[in-house]
């Protein structure tokens, strides 16, 4: 069964009709033609498929598309303020956040969710005081990390942008 959908990707308004059983990975590649957006593992596991959904980091390898009807998507590709770089962008340069790039995309959409979740006060795991201000230390940034994997293992690189991007 198929239905028609709209996303905004990347501030560009999309009706697309999909399968009702297609992912927003699937969707956004296959259907838009988007591929800033990783395929990686396809179940959830590795975090290259990272995207801001209406504002907060979802696996779109996960997400059924029509679920998501009318939502805004963010990719990496759309962070930047026209030539711009977004800051964590302009992070993963500075401090090497990545090798072969393919998971840096779902790397940076995560850094920035997750950037904004600290900054609204959502606790992690490892968060020890949950009443006060978050302090991002490098346990914290890695635990909040987590989701996304580096198989390079440029997680130096990654720490230190992320560090650099939560004190600006």
């Amino acid at each position: 069964m198929d239905a028609t959908i709209r996303l905004t990707v990347d501030g560009t308004a999309h009706e697309v009709t999909v399968d009702t059983r297609t992912t927003v990975l699937d969707a956004l590649r296959e259907r838009l033609g988007v591929t800033t957006v990783k395929k990686g593992c396809d179940h959830g596991q590795c975090g290259s498929c990272t995207v801001l959904l209406d504002g907060r980091r979802h696996l779109t390898c996960l997400t059924l598309a029509v679920a998501q009807d009318g939502a805004e998507v963010v990719t990496a590709g759309g962070l930047g303020e026209g030539e711009g770089l977004h800051p964590v962008q302009q992070a993963f340069l500075d401090h090497d956040g990545y090798q072969c790039g393919y998971c840096t995309p779902g790397q940076v959409c995560s850094a920035v969710g997750m950037l904004d979740e600290a900054k609204q006060g959502h606790p992690s795991h490892v968060t020890e005081d949950l009443e006060g201000d978050t302090d991002l230390t490098d346990d914290e940034i890695r635990e909040r990390m987590s989701g996304n994997l580096c198989r390079c293992g440029a997680y130096a690189g990654i720490l230190a942008a992320v560090r650099e991007a939560a004190q600006a």
